[in-house]
C-alpha cells in the first residue's frame, strides 16, 4: 500500500509540474459490480379460447360435472374424456346461440370425493390419483377447454386436498370448486346431512390460489362455491374476492322448475358485489332429477342471468 500511494503521489507531481491532468492509473481494488439488469417478466398465457379473464367479453361458462368412470356421480363420468369433451361442446353451441355469448366450456372433475366409509385416514374423502386428473386435462387442453377440480373434503382440511393437486394448478386452465355440502364435523358422515364451511375457510383456500395465480402469472382462474341451503355458508358475506380469481357463487338444487327458482331468487347473488370485488351467478342443471329439464332460454330468463351453467 505504502508503494502505490508513493507512486500515484509522485505522478501527481509530475503532472503538476507539466501543467496537465494526470493519467488514470489503474489501482489494485476491483470496480464495484454493475447491477444486473431486471429480467423481463413472462407474458400471461391466454386461456383456451382467447383473454386472460373467464367472464371477459362477456363469455359464459358451460361446465359438465362428474367425477372418473362413474357415472352415477355426474354426466362427465358417462363417457371417456375426450367423448365427455365432445358432447359438452355440443351443449357449449346451444348456450352459445341461446345466449349470443362466446361460451367457454369447462369440466368441473371431482377431484376429491366423499365416501361412506373413512378410509385409511379416517377422512371420508378420497381423492383421485394424478394420473386420473391428468386424462382430463390432457382432454380439455385438446378440447380447448377449462378444468376445474372440485372438492368434497370430508373431514380432510380443504386447503391441504388442495395443495396435494398443486402442480394443476400451476396450468392456466386448470381452477377451482368446493363443495361445502361435503364437509364433515366429528361424528357425522357423507349423506346423513348437509355440510357447511365458514368465509374464513373459503377465504384461506382463495388466498392460497390467487397467490399461485400472481407468482407464476397466470390467467384469472375460476373460483366456485356451491351452495343450495342458506345455512351451507353460515356468512357469506365475508367471502372475499382476490386478484386473479373468478369468484362465482354456483346454486344447486334439483327438482321442478318452480322449486329451482325460488332457490335461486334466494341464494344467487343480486348485486354481484362482494368484500374486495365482484361474483359471478352459477345454476345447475340436473339432467335425471330436474321435471323437466330447462332448456337454455329458460335458464336465461332468471335474474340475475347466470354467468356459468353446469349439468350433472
Amino acid at each position: 500500500m505504502l508503494r502505490r500511494s508513493l507512486l500515484v503521489l509522485l505522478l501527481c507531481l509530475s503532472a503538476a509540474c507539466a501543467g496537465t491532468d494526470p493519467e488514470p492509473v489503474a489501482l489494485e481494488d476491483p470496480a464495484l459490480p454493475t447491477a444486473a439488469p431486471s429480467p423481463t417478466p413472462k407474458p400471461v398465457p391466454y386461456l383456451p379460447r382467447g383473454g386472460h379473464g373467464v367472464f371477459q367479453n362477456n363469455h359464459m361458462v358451460v361446465m359438465a360435472y362428474g367425477t372418473a368412470d362413474t357415472p352415477v356421480l355426474g354426466v362427465l363420468g358417462e363417457a371417456p374424456p375426450d367423448e365427455a369433451a365432445r358432447r359438452l361442446e355440443e351443449l357449449a353451441a346451444r348456450w352459445a346461440e341461446a345466449s349470443g355469448k362466446p361460451v367457454r366450456p369447462a369440466f368441473e372433475l371431482i377431484t376429491s370425493v366423499a365416501q361412506r366409509a373413512p378410509g385409511p385416514d379416517g377422512r371420508y374423502s378420497t381423492g383421485l390419483k394424478h394420473e386420473q386428473v391428468q386424462r382430463y386435462l390432457d382432454a380439455a387442453r385438446k378440447a380447448k377447454m377449462l378444468l376445474v377440480l372440485d372438492f368434497q373434503p370430508g373431514l380432510a382440511k380443504v386447503l391441504d386436498q388442495v395443495k396435494h393437486y398443486e402442480r394443476f394448478l400451476l396450468e392456466p386452465e386448470v381452477g377451482i370448486a368446493i363443495d361445502p355440502e361435503w364437509v364433515l364435523k366429528p361424528g357425522e358422515r357423507p349423506g346423513r346431512q348437509i355440510g357447511a364451511l365458514d368465509a374464513a375457510t373459503i377465504n384461506e383456500v382463495s388466498a392460497y390460489l390467487s397467490g399461485l395465480v400472481s407468482t407464476h402469472r397466470l390467467p384469472e382462474k375460476v373460483f366456485l362455491v356451491h351452495q343450495f341451503k342458506t345455512y351451507m355458508l353460515p356468512d357469506r358475506e365475508l367471502i372475499q374476492d382476490r386478484f386473479g380469481l373468478a369468484t362465482v357463487f354456483h346454486v344447486d338444487g334439483f327438482g321442478p322448475r318452480h322449486a329451482k327458482k325460488e332457490t335461486y331468487d334466494l341464494l344467487s347473488s343480486k348485486d354481484g358485489v362482494i368484500p374486495g370485488g365482484r361474483v359471478h351467478n352459477g345454476y345447475k342443471l340436473f339432467i335425471d332429477e330436474d321435471v323437466p329439464l330447462q332448456e337454455p332460454a329458460e335458464v336465461l330468463r332468471h335474474t340475475p342471468r347466470p354467468e356459468l351453467v353446469s349439468y350433472q
